[in-house]
């Protein structure tokens, strides 16, 4: 099969280029995993010290998640126009600037410095989320819950190693004079920075490029059309769901692991020790997203999305009524914090993926991303001022309440559509049509 450009593509689902792109897209990510690290566990402590107050200590979270949602934007655009390779490499390059900055912002001590970073920064956080749609663009509908799973489980050894680090990085940046907080934020330079190498050399065929291509190439499914052009329309229902599945989520873990290493600094922890369970978030995160996407691709979508309200409802709970001193409950708390929002992005991930044409898909998916990116904006501002006024129990069991508004959510989805009557095709037979309420 041959697309418009010359270039000799592969049929739908064809094993040996979807292997070749999942493999591009796991070396990459296992990169930008450590860069991803940095920001989650040392921004809200390198605020804090550069500003003197536990209460902004969450602005650094807020800051580079609306970082991503401006990122988000910007790579589904350039995604959309012009591929996967080129939007993602230059998300990852901007990613890199971002941390350099960051960098920079510690040495000389300039907050406002340190605030412009962490936004350019964020759009290195966006990328390595964006990333699971390229994973998904050539993957049937049966197995497109794996592809995700395969492009976020390939995340989990850069974003494990990343916080073990922070002693090595924290002494070499002191070692450099720069504040040993910094240091994480070295490793997210070339990090990035390699990632978008990756990237920019090696993800061929474009994925959504030729998905594009043989979708336009495949026959069309109606004879007059009418078929063809319904199946270039998102559809409503399953963008809705996923989105709000994926929000909610993202809103909850962002509030709650913005301010564990905070409580656990506050409480006589090490950064060490705080780096120690922020990993194993991290892990929990993406390492379960073999398991996930199976259970997506098996058991169901929603079902998925519906454990995933559960359980963040268990690790707000837990982290509510965990000692302060007591390490392993808050870890285990981190844990299943991390194995929620993993069920809820996978899910709603394949859902948005679903509802979406590939001649629409990267503009829709990246506005997608701002809502998740908006949302974890918004629990990274509010944390900090949550846990001044209530303190860091109120702030996670609140955290697990709220999530448990996806129920609602998947349930109405669930309720089959509304069939009404077609207007009588070419023939005169009347025909009929699904209307999601």
């Amino acid at each position: 099969m041959t697309a418009r450009n010359g270039a000799r593509f592969l049929r739908p689902g064809d094993v040996p280029a979807q292997r070749r792109i999942l493999a591009v897209l796991v070396v990459s990510q296992v990169l930008s995993g450590a860069g991803l690290a940095a920001g989650i566990t040392v921004g809200a402590l390198l605020a804090e010290e550069m500003l003197g107050s536990t209460g902004l200590a969450g602005v650094p979270s807020a800051l580079f998640t609306a970082g991503a949602a401006l990122g988000a934007v910007g790579i589904g655009r350039i995604c959309q126009r012009w591929g996967r390779r080129p939007g993602l490499a230059l998300g990852y390059g901007v990613g890199a600037v971002g941390s350099l900055g960051v960098v920079a912002a510690a040495a000389v001590g300039s907050v406002p410095l340190l605030f412009l970073a962490l936004l350019v920064y964020g759009a290195g956080t966006s990328t390595n989320l964006m990333a699971r749609y390229a994973g998904a663009d050539l993957a049937p509908p049966a197995r497109r819950g794996r592809a995700v799973s395969t492009v976020l489980f390939a995340t989990t050894l850069g974003a494990v190693v990343g916080p073990n680090l922070v002693t090595v990085t924290g002494e070499r940046a002191h070692a450099w004079g720069i504040p040993r907080l910094a240091g994480p934020f070295l490793l997210a330079v070339v990090a990035f920075g390699a990632a978008a190498v990756v990237l920019a050399c090696l993800l061929r065929p474009d994925p959504l490029r030729l998905a594009r291509a043989l979708a336009a190439d495949a026959p069309a499914p109606g004879a007059d059309g009418g078929a063809a052009e319904a199946a270039d329309r998102p559809e409503r229902r399953g963008l809705v769901t996923g989105t709000t599945v994926m929000v909610l989520t993202q809103l909850v873990m962002i509030a709650v692991m913005t301010m564990t290493p905070v409580h656990m600094r506050a409480h006589g922890h090490s950064t060490q020790a705080a780096g120690f369970v922020i990993a194993l978030h991290v892990g929990a995160m993406f390492l379960p997203s073999p398991l996930t996407g199976l259970l997506v691709d098996r058991v169901g979508r929603r079902w998925v999305a519906g454990a995933s309200a559960v359980t963040l409802l268990g690790a707000g709970a837990l982290a509510a009524v965990a000692p302060p001193h007591a390490v392993p409950a808050l870890a285990a708390a981190l844990v299943l914090l991390g194995l929620g929002w993993n069920f809820g992005l996978v899910s709603g991930t394949a859902m948005v993926t679903d509802a979406l044409p590939p001649a629409r898909r990267a503009s829709a998916q990246g506005l997608v991303d701002v809502g998740i990116a908006i949302a974890g904006a918004a629990g990274g501002m509010s944390s900090g001022l949550v846990v001044v006024v209530g303190g860091y129990p109120v702030l996670a069991l609140a955290g697990g309440i709220l999530a448990l508004a996806i129920v609602p959510v998947v349930a109405a989805a669930a309720r089959p559509a509304r069939v009404t009557p077609a207007p009588p095709d070419a023939t005169g037979r009347a025909g009929h049509t699904e209307r999601a309420r």
